[in-house]
């Protein structure tokens, strides 16, 4: 399997001001993907943020099995960390992640009250990996287009300030991965739900390695949206080399029609799409790992 690893040095410019922004702020809102949430958390917000008070939001929730989100907010919630899902496309979880931010920052809205100290805001930063919704998350929960927002990683490269109201302030900053994924698997998820660039990934291998995944956790829906016959899914689940041979890339694109100069299977859009159908949703609301 690919090791799939990826750090432009822009990333490292980001953790610097990361570090020097907290200062600035009483508390860090976290986002992860609820897809896979343990795997899109930068183990190095939670060194960076030690001390300072989190709210944990599992965005994309939409894209994700409730069932394993349900399980995993009860998971974050018995290690202390307050888990909110998301879909930030809406503005449903509004009220309660105000709820939960004055929770997590009443000790300093206690402190202000008894110093005397009247309508200082509350400055929440918003962290995470790239791509994770981060923006589209602001601009929910602000009411307006207050960030920038793409379906590329690395959108937002600078520090900036979003004023919600006379009592919480934002502030958004660049997704950072870390410098070596430990894991492989974690590498690997992340390329999946794309918080990589695909440009610098090999989209076959990617493809391969989702169906595997899939199967492993979902063993029907691969063979339901596509009309993959179950000798198809084992002649490549038996080949360890299975890639741009692959029967079931080669099944998806003849039954897609996704058909190259000389009758012959187009592997490389077979595995676009089929990247593209897990991602946007269309092979269902689906998980990729679940809680330790």
């Amino acid at each position: 399997m690919t090791d799939y690893q990826w750090y432009p040095g822009h990333m490292t410019k980001a953790r610097r001001m990361m570090q020097e922004d907290l200062k600035l702020v009483d508390l860090v809102i976290e986002l992860a993907d609820a897809r896979i949430p343990l795997s899109s958390r930068n183990p190095d917000i939670d060194s960076l943020c030690a001390g300072k008070s989190r709210v944990l939001l599992l965005c994309k929730e939409d894209l994700a099995d409730p069932s394993v989100t349900r399980a995993f907010c009860g998971y974050f919630e018995e290690q202390g960390i307050s888990a909110v899902p998301l879909d930030a496309r809406t503005r449903s979880a509004n009220a309660l992640i105000k709820n939960r931010v004055e929770e997590a920052c009443r000790a300093r809205i206690e402190r202000d009250r008894r110093r005397g100290i009247v309508g200082r805001p509350l400055r929440a930063m918003v962290a995470g990996i790239p791509n994770v919704g981060k923006s589209t998350f602001i601009n929910s929960f602000a009411g307006k287009a207050s960030a920038k927002t793409g379906n590329k990683p690395g959108v937002t490269r600078g520090r900036q300030w979003i004023r919600l109201n006379k009592g919480l302030e934002l502030l958004d900053t660049p997704g950072i991965l870390w410098p070596k994924f430990e894991d492989e698997q974690v590498g690997l998820r992340l390329a999946l739900i794309g918080s990589m660039n695909d440009e610098n990934l090999d989209s076959v291998e990617l493809a391969c390695d989702l169906i595997k995944v899939l199967n492993n956790y979902y063993p029907g829906v691969i063979k339901e949206k596509y009309n993959i016959t179950e000798d198809q899914l084992s002649v490549f689940l038996e080949d360890q080399y299975a890639n741009e041979f692959s029967a079931v890339l080669s099944a998806i694109a003849e039954n897609r029609k996704l058909i190259k100069q000389g009758a012959v299977p187009d592997i490389d859009r077979a595995s676009s799409l089929l990247l593209d159908d897990f991602r946007s949703g269309r092979l269902g609301r689906l998980s990729l790992e679940r809680p330790e």
